[in-house]
């Protein structure tokens, strides 16, 4: 099974990171193909917090993908309007079995005409946005799974529904060996007195409702 995911300009680590990571355990525990990071170009890509990935693969040269993750983050902003990386998006769904998003990269595969008339989630802090676009069901889960497309919340959220396309796709056993190698048991512990879900640290950006 060929897994490609998509980096760009500003992509946010963790919501690729997050997924490569629990992917690349899964090959580890089944001696799968490990997944592979393509970009428009075969160049150094900076993220939204400044790691610089290179990226295996470019759209010229990038394999036939089984399964494709298309992650969120600011860089999301300017990647909907190319049409290059939405073509790539929309070509490889096309022969894909599976399409995952993290975050913002919904944004991504609505543009790509992936999400019109399905259900689908995003970080809590473009919901309504992606409600504006009138023609997705929203729901606020962590993940959503609406046959071969698979979106979720923000960030971290990503690793949790790639748990759990691992769990569908291989077994739940083999889903609680990649758990268990990567230690991911998180703990229902709130920091900073109980910040309210919504309420954004000085440092988020919520984007206008333009789009």
């Amino acid at each position: 099974m060929n897994v490609g995911i998509l980096v760009f300009t500003a992509v946010e680590e963790l919501g690729f990171v997050g997924p490569w990571e629990m992917l690349g355990m899964w090959g580890a525990v089944t001696s799968r193909r490990p997944p592979i990071l393509v970009a428009q170009a075969v160049q150094p890509v900076r993220c939204a917090k400044g790691l610089t990935v290179l990226p295996d693969h470019g759209f010229d040269d990038c394999p036939p993908l089984d399964v494709l993750v298309v992650p969120g983050g600011q860089g999301t902003r300017r990647a909907v309007d190319n049409p290059v990386l939405i073509d790539f998006i929309a070509q490889r769904a096309a022969a894909a079995r599976h399409v995952l998003s993290v975050c913002t990269g919904a944004f991504l595969l609505h543009k790509a005409g992936l999400l019109a008339g399905r259900s689908a989630t995003t970080h809590w802090a473009s919901l309504d946005r992606l409600r504006e676009l009138g023609d997705v069901r929203v729901l606020e889960q962590r993940y959503v799974v609406d046959g071969p497309i698979w979106t979720s919340a923000g960030v971290s959220a990503g690793i949790d529904m790639t748990l759990e396309f691992i769990s569908r796709v291989d077994s739940p056993a083999v889903a609680g060996k990649v758990q268990l190698v990567a230690e991911y048991y998180p703990e229902d512990h709130r920091y900073g007195g109980g910040i309210a879900h919504r309420e954004a640290p000085d440092y988020v950006q919520v984007v206008p409702r333009h789009r």
